[in-house]
């Protein structure tokens, strides 16, 4: 499993990207954030801190 932002509801805040252990969440157009889902070892970590709750385990 790992873990998907919704581009559309993310507000480029970049808290996702400080917390998560493994620098798997990078910076794309607009400033929002996009998970490499490979990369992603589903600790939950940004989607406990994500102001809005984009971000969804799948």
């Amino acid at each position: 499993m790992s873990h998907r932002i919704r581009k559309d509801e993310c507000i480029s805040c970049g808290t996702c990207e400080d917390v998560c252990p493994v620098t798997c969440i990078s910076e794309i157009e607009d400033g929002k954030r996009l998970i490499d889902e490979d990369a992603c070892i589903d600790c939950g970590a940004c989607a406990g801190v994500c102001p809005v709750a984009c971000i969804d385990q799948v």
